[in-house]
């Protein structure tokens, strides 16, 4: 049985003037601000989207470090979190900074290599700054070049470095499984949802809110914070059981008798 039991799958969009059920009219209301005081005004506007997608950003913090083995990625992306890029002969070194559609990218998972007869295989993450056990790096930095199909690699900064160098290229043949930034509010958004689980799009109105009325002192204060952090727990919660097909095994805690 599941630790978690959803209360409310109600969606928000951005904007909605009409039935003022948006996040940015929700916010307007739980800071008693007259209707259309964000939407109304071109400069607000601007800032509260920039808050809201400050709050994507907080959500995004919760989910990533707790997805096991489900890879989150927001849903407003229209592609997976996997890139490629082409393998060339005698090249060690391949930036990533984005993904093919712009988004930066947050963190390499798994690096695949086509070997030259086209099969891809994961390999090897090590870490030549700072080797750990018997793994030996040297052949990273000591300018020997020695070349073959890749079988290791190393992140460094913004860049994924093969080893050994391949001797062949390939077309696409450096595959990567990535996270990524979200996929942020425009001023013009109206439908679009955040892209995380409708059961706490409400997060995107108490987290900003909470923020404005910590800065100014208002008395809704308290009551923010206490739903902000309440929702940050469910959210933790959900996203930490969403692996629900690997399958749960007990395991025994050792203690010594010495």
């Amino acid at each position: 049985m599941s630790c978690f039991q959803p209360i409310n799958n109600m969606s928000l969009v951005f904007s909605n003037t009409t039935s003022k059920n948006g996040i940015l009219q929700r916010i307007e209301r739980e800071l008693s601000f007259p209707d259309g005081f964000i939407t109304g005004n071109a400069t607000r506007l601007l800032e509260w989207t920039n808050n809201v997608n400050s709050a994507h950003d907080d959500a995004l913090d919760i989910i990533f470090p707790i997805g096991g083995t489900w890879q989150f990625d927001d849903s407003n992306h229209t592609d997976y979190p996997i890139i490629k890029t082409n393998l060339s002969s005698g090249q060690r070194s391949y930036p990533f900074t984005s993904d093919e559609n712009g988004n930066l990218i947050l963190d390499v998972y798994k690096v695949m290599v086509a070997g030259s007869d086209g099969v891809f295989r994961e390999i090897e993450p090590v870490d030549q700054e700072s080797p750990q056990g018997n793994t030996d790096t040297t052949s990273f930095f000591d300018e020997r070049n020695t070349s073959g199909t890749p079988t290791r690699y190393n992140k460094t900064a913004n860049g994924i470095f093969l080893d050994p160098i391949p001797n062949y290229s390939y077309s696409n043949g450096l595959k990567m499984f990535i996270s990524r930034e979200g996929s942020y509010f425009t001023t013009t958004d109206t439908t679009k949802k955040p892209g995380i689980a409708g059961l706490f799009h409400e997060y995107y109105v108490v987290n900003p809110a909470f923020k404005y009325a910590s800065i100014k002192d208002l008395s809704v204060t308290a009551n923010l914070y206490d739903r902000k952090t309440k929702l940050e727990e469910r959210i933790a919660s959900y996203y930490g059981f969403r692996e629900r097909d690997v399958i749960k095994r007990l395991t025994p805690r050792m203690e010594s008798n010495k």
